[in-house]
Parts: C-alpha cells; sequence; structure tokens
C-alpha cells in the first residue's frame, strides 16, 4: 500500500495534505501536481512510501526542476509510482526516445535495422539494471535543517514522520495520513 502526502511551504508555515497519484505518470506531471498546491512559487514537497520497503521525496520550487531523493532505488523501480521518480537522468541512462531515435535511423551499424545481437543466455532483457540502496539527491532537505546524513539514515518507516517533525508539521500529517 502507498502512502502519498504534499507539504507545502505557506506564509503560516507548512500544511499537509495527502494526494492521489493515479493520474501521474511522470515526473513532470508529478512536479506539475506539486506546483498546483503551492501558494506563489513556494517550496513543496511530495512524499511517497511503501509499505516500509521505501520511500521517495521530490521537491520542487516554483519553475526549477524537480529534485529527486529514493531511499532504495532497486525496490522502488518494481513500483509504479517508484518509476516515476526513477528519471533516466537520476539513473545515469541515455534517454528512452534518444534511444528510440538511434534505432529508427540505424545509428547502431547493424543491417537493414536489424538488432544487433549479444549473448544474454540466462537473462530477462526485460529487468532494467537499477543500483539497490539510496539514489539521489541527499541535500534537498539541508536547508530545511535536515542534513544529507541524515537523509541516508532515514528509514521506509519513519522517514516521513522524522520529516514532518523538523518542518513542524507532524500533526498535520498525522491527520492526511
Amino acid at each position: 500500500m502507498y502512502f502519498a502526502a504534499l507539504l507545502a511551504r505557506t506564509d503560516d508555515g507548512w500544511q499537509a495534505s495527502d494526494t492521489e497519484l493515479d493520474d501521474v505518470e511522470s515526473l513532470t506531471d508529478l512536479a506539475d501536481l506539486a506546483r498546483a498546491a503551492a501558494a506563489e512559487e513556494e517550496t513543496v514537497l511530495v512524499c511517497i512510501e511503501q509499505d516500509g520497503a521505501w520511500f521517495g521525496i521530490v521537491r520542487v520550487d516554483g519553475e526549477d526542476d524537480p529534485r529527486v531523493f529514493v531511499s532504495d532505488a532497486a525496490a522502488a523501480m518494481r513500483s509504479a509510482y517508484g518509476e516515476i521518480l526513477l528519471s533516466d537522468e537520476l539513473l545515469g541512462r541515455e534517454p528512452e526516445d534518444l534511444a528510440a531515435l538511434d534505432q529508427l535511423v540505424d545509428l547502431d551499424g547493424t543491417e537493414d535495422g536489424e538488432p544487433e545481437r549479444t549473448d544474454t543466455a540466462g537473462e530477462d532483457e526485460s529487468v532494467e539494471q537499477v543500483p539497490p540502496g539510496p539514489l539521489g539527491d541527499t541535500e534537498l532537505l539541508s536547508d530545511l535543517g535536515i542534513a544529507p546524513a541524515t537523509v541516508l539514515t532515514l528509514t521506509a518507516e519513519d522517514a516521513l514522520g522524522e520529516i514532518a517533525e523538523t518542518l513542524g508539521c507532524t500533526d498535520m500529517l498525522e491527520a492526511v495520513r
């Protein structure tokens, strides 16, 4: 089971609200959802957790690119919501649309557009290699009072509670949980 919450900075402090991610298909969609919850161009944190397996934080500051941290990339990759957070850039991969363009214009050197064969006996080609453990911007909460080393030690069971406690909105988060 998933829980997703928006923590938005306002003139009166931080406000928490739960959110549905059913219509979110990309990190861009998620950032747009966060911006819609912001007063002016204030900071919004999108917090996602899955049953103690992993958690993710997306920080959106106005029109800046979203900053992402995922506690366990391999676990998140097995989840629909985790896949949204794990962009090609974050994973250090070539974007999928560039890979598709390479195939379209036959830049791999094969004849007639035939894919190059490699020996992958025993490997499931549909499984993407994603590093286990934390991945992303460990400094995304540093100006809010949570050091990068602390972000790395947060566990999926208590991460959102600790973040909300530091921001002073624990009661609000628990009310929407």
